[in-house]
């Protein structure tokens, strides 16, 4: 016999919003697991990701975006590209700026649906009172017809507040995964963007921007699995830092990475990494779309 869904509640709710706003700290903590990588620096989060959140009455599926840029180069277009498709399907959005920055949103209404918005102020906790009120005041007098909350992802403030409005605004619908799913990527995704986030701990300036990480072998066995990971850079030089004298920084990442992998994984690593040159990565639509990035559309009317 199967359970009544004509009241269920079930919807993707997409956040959206400028590099750092705290996009992936929010949806780890909504969803209750690290299924983004969060760092200090910005722009870390390349690919779409869901994170899905099932009750007895409701299911929201997250979707982790890109931070919102003005893109210079084919990687950076492709990432946005990710950010439009998340804002077209989405049932909901999540607007997440930085409490600290008052700056007016263009792109807040640009092909706007009737879908609803919240506008999520970020980041209460390093700001006084009456600076949160001025705040309030600066968006409420800018956009009277959204619904604003203030909230502290680092500090868990006022998410329970954020959640009732989430689930007030789904649509009925029964729910598009299983109850156990918790989100839409594999687990080769999160082995590469777990390397990834080491790379970006260990090396500086423009090195773990010009990194692309692929797993190109995953092989699971009973006490062990087995993976080899590709580390695109872009230059010769980059692949020399990467490497270090005598492949002692590569083999420090190695050990960081593995160490975080038997975490995630619950099983013993053995991690083979390869450093490759594949020069201007970044700059080429078909070995974007090999790494898994949107195809990026042409516009014949952009600019």
């Amino acid at each position: 016999m199967h359970e009544d869904k004509s009241d269920y509640k079930s919807g993707f709710v997409a956040i959206i919003g400028k590099p750092n706003a705290g996009k992936s700290t929010l949806m780890n903590l909504l969803v209750g697991e690290q299924l983004a990588i969060t760092h200090a620096k910005a722009q870390t989060t390349r690919h779409q990701i869901y994170g899905m959140v099932s009750r007895k009455n409701f299911q929201i599926i997250y979707i982790d975006t890109p931070g919102v840029i003005t893109p210079t180069y084919p990687l950076q277009t492709a990432m946005m590209e990710t950010v439009k498709t998340a804002r077209t399907d989405a049932d909901l959005i999540i607007w997440l700026v930085d409490v600290k920055e008052l700056e007016l949103l263009p792109w807040l209404y640009e092909n706007r649906t009737k879908k609803p918005i919240i506008l999520v102020l970020n980041k209460v906790d390093l700001i006084t009172a009456n600076q949160l009120n001025k705040a309030m005041a600066y968006w409420k007098h800018h956009y009277p017809d959204i619904t604003i909350i203030p909230i502290s992802a680092i500090q868990n403030e006022n998410i329970d507040q954020l959640m009732q409005k989430i689930v007030q605004w789904l649509p009925n619908h029964p729910p598009y995964y299983p109850a156990e799913t918790l989100t839409d990527k594999p687990e080769r995704f999160f082995v590469q963007e777990i390397i990834r986030k080491k790379i970006l701990d260990q090396y500086h300036q423009e090195i773990p921007y010009s990194v692309e990480v692929v797993i190109d072998y995953f092989k699971e066995m009973e006490t062990l699995i087995k993976i080899r990971s590709i580390i695109h850079v872009e230059r010769a030089t980059q692949k020399r830092i990467m490497i270090g004298q005598r492949g002692d920084a590569l083999k420090k990442l190695g050990i960081n990475a593995r160490k975080a992998l038997e975490n995630f994984l619950q099983k013993k690593i053995f991690l083979e990494q390869h450093v490759k040159v594949t020069p201007n990565w970044r700059k080429s639509g078909l070995l974007l779309t090999r790494f898994g990035y949107p195809t990026i559309r042409k516009n014949k009317h952009s600019k």
